[in-house]
């Protein structure tokens, strides 16, 4: 099993949107958590197939992931 970083934004407009970015281009979007789960998955699936297709059978590189704490003034942070 291979797994992805992805990355979740709350929308303007309301509801999510996620992107991989392992694979780029790959995002989804959804009203809900569980719903942009369920398509953030679809998107991961074409994807792959459009990569494997174009790429050979290798799996793009993995991306490093930090988390890096950053002292922030009150005032901007949220809630």
């Amino acid at each position: 099993m291979h797994s992805f970083t992805v990355l979740v934004h709350v929308a303007e407009e309301g509801g999510y949107w996620a992107e991989v970015p392992e694979l780029p281009g790959c995002a989804s979007q959804g009203e809900t958590l569980d719903e942009l789960r369920a398509n953030v998955i679809e998107a991961i699936e074409a994807c792959l197939a459009a990569h494997l297709e174009d790429e050979g059978d290798h799996l793009p590189e993995r991306v490093e992931k930090w988390e890096i704490p950053i002292p922030v003034d009150e005032q901007l942070a949220p809630a």
